[in-house]
């Protein structure tokens, strides 16, 4: 077994539920539904390594790959990006190498067999910050279980200390518990002075960002990039950022790395043999990373999904003689907007919990250019909207 499932759930869920809120994780229930599980997945010390070793070259070859895309607009639009944000791509400078983004999560799927599969990189909007950073250290903690999350809040402020952001701002901010959560747990460890704020309180005068009559010059946003080509206001926050009137993070290239379409570019040049990448990159590529096309050219199994999909939405399954097998139906499906990936399946491992079987997805953050922390989601076939949180930790 490569997953080992340690503890039962206390008969006191409330109560437990509560120390949770008291350490900023307010949504471990949300409403009826129990989204926290009271268990912990326990890996070995050569899994938990292989993953952080991993992530970090998949990290360098991502980065590579995105400068490479960054001013060729034939990619920009095979990659889905929309068109507002071209110009910004192309006229602002690009951060050091390994810092286009400096909040980001890769999801692996690993299975039952310990093979580890690259499924996509986050590397725009990652959730899941509060329950890898607070929630898991808590639960390995009680089980005498190691984790690298305990590191995850200096790297938050290292990452922020360069950037200096003002506000850090999500939609419904105040009333979307995660996100909201979120933000105030990324400024809570930035350790620097910060206000929260709703994306809908800004608004844009002649280039400048505002909230009420203070103009904003620099902006950490929980709002996905791509969205400015479709929002209303969209194309006003694009020139604001474009002409550098105000400052983002992530930076506006991480929507490079974020569209699902990159994994394609690098699978093709990975096809080719270019000498782009190292034999050592060839070598990762080809072990870790799944085939990706733009097309649906397998002969076996795939998956299909849009390039800019979030929380499982628009993820279509296939089976071997390319029939739709699963489609996720709770997400948004923003394929509508978006053009689709197709990807070879990757199996999830089996994990028994005191609830039933489920498949465990495994995320790992990379702060400020470091992997640095692994977050545990259950769910099905699909990691959508309804899957649940475990925390995963490291046998010592």
């Amino acid at each position: 077994m490569k997953f080992e499932t340690i503890g039962q759930p206390h008969t006191d869920r409330a109560a437990r539920v509560d120390q949770l809120k008291e350490l900023g994780f307010t949504w471990a229930d949300i409403g009826e539904e129990q989204y926290w599980i009271d268990q912990v997945i326990a890996i070995s010390e050569g899994m938990a390594q292989e993953l952080m070793v991993v992530s970090a070259k998949l990290w360098n070859i991502f980065d590579k790959t995105a400068r490479f895309v960054l001013g060729r607009r034939d990619l920009y639009a095979l990659l889905s990006i929309p068109e507002v944000l071209w110009d910004g791509l192309d006229s602002i400078e690009p951060k050091e190498f390994g810092k286009l983004s400096k909040y980001a999560r890769f999801d692996f799927a690993i299975d039952d067999d310990g093979a580890i599969k690259l499924l996509e990189l986050n590397a725009d909007t990652p959730t899941g910050y509060v329950e890898a950073a607070v929630a898991t250290p808590w639960m390995c903690e009680q089980y005498g279980l190691a984790t690298p999350n305990v590191g995850m809040a200096r790297r938050i402020k290292e990452a922020w200390a360069d950037e200096r952001p003002e506000y850090a701002a999500c939609v419904a901010y105040g009333e979307h518990a995660e996100d909201s959560g979120t933000i105030e747990m990324l400024v809570k460890h930035s350790e620097l002075q910060i206000s929260c704020m709703d994306c809908l309180d800004m608004w844009i005068d002649e280039g400048e960002v505002k909230v009420g009559q203070q103009t904003i010059r620099s902006l950490f946003a929980l709002y996905p990039k791509e969205w400015m080509g479709i929002d209303d206001g969209g194309e006003a926050l694009a020139y604001s950022i474009e002409t550098g009137q105000i400052q983002i993070l992530n930076s506006p290239h991480a929507i490079i790395l974020q569209s699902k379409g990159l994994q394609a570019v690098i699978w093709a040049i990975h096809e080719l043999g270019s000498e782009m990448y190292t034999q050592e990159e060839h070598a990762v590529i080809e072990h870790y990373v799944l085939p990706t096309y733009n097309k649906a050219v397998f002969n076996g199994s795939y998956v299909s999904k849009s390039m800019f999909g979030r929380e499982g939405g628009s993820v279509r399954l296939f089976d071997g003689q390319g029939n739709m097998e699963v489609e996720d139906k709770d997400g948004f499906d923003t394929s509508c907007f978006f053009s689709r990936v197709f990807q070879k399946r990757a199996d999830l491992a089996s994990i028994e919990l005191s609830h039933g079987t489920f498949r465990l997805l495994t995320g790992v953050f990379v702060i400020n250019g470091v992997p640095c922390g692994i977050l545990g989601r259950a769910g099905g076939l699909i990691t959508g909207n309804n899957s649940q949180f475990i925390a995963i930790g490291v046998k010592k």
